[in-house]
């Protein structure tokens, strides 16, 4: 019984050590707000937060931290099912917010109003001059349409899509498809 126990505990070292090697099914974590990821295979909606608001969040903790909380430079207003995030130097409409559905953080959503909170490549996305230069960037889409008016580029396995539309970019966050 002493030799298997001895062998036991050799092969899981052994297998605990080829552990660390292998690559993480889970992206690191990413806020938007302070992270520099520049590598697109790395992000996931599953991992993107807002000002600490993730998708699966429930409505307390996004009103307790967007709404209730201070954030330096955003003004917050709820309604309906939206919290939008206003730049308090020019509040012409929402940077980024959250969609609230059955309790719970569904989807955030950026646009180029947030460029200057945001770090990393989706400050690049949202300072694009073309759905082409976006591809740069993320790579090819999932699915998508483009016409003359703008483009919808879908990148549904990580769970994001950007909405461009000449001047006006969004990027929306949703759980993976």
């Amino acid at each position: 019984m002493g030799k298997h126990h001895v062998a036991l505990i050799l092969v899981l070292a052994i297998v605990g050590s080829f552990a660390g090697l292998t690559p993480s099914a889970h992206a690191e974590p990413y806020e938007l707000s302070k992270h520099d990821v520049t590598e697109s295979a790395s992000i996931s909606s599953a991992t993107i937060s807002l000002f600490g608001i993730k998708l699966g969040d429930s409505e307390t903790a996004a009103i307790e931290t967007l709404v209730n909380g201070t954030i330096a430079g955003v003004t917050a207003e709820q309604e309906a099912a939206f919290i939008f995030l206003l730049d308090q130097r020019k509040p012409t409409g929402p940077m980024a917010g959250v969609r609230i559905q059955d309790g719970k953080v569904d989807l955030i959503f950026i646009n180029n109003r947030f460029t200057h909170k945001t770090r990393g490549i989706f400050r690049n996305v949202l300072n694009s001059e073309s759905p082409d230069d976006i591809r740069k960037l993320l790579g090819k889409e999932d699915s998508g349409d483009e016409n003359v008016l703008g483009a919808v580029l879908a990148y549904d396995k990580q769970g994001f899509q950007v909405n461009y539309l000449g001047k006006d970019i969004n990027i929306e966050f949703a759980q993976p498809r």
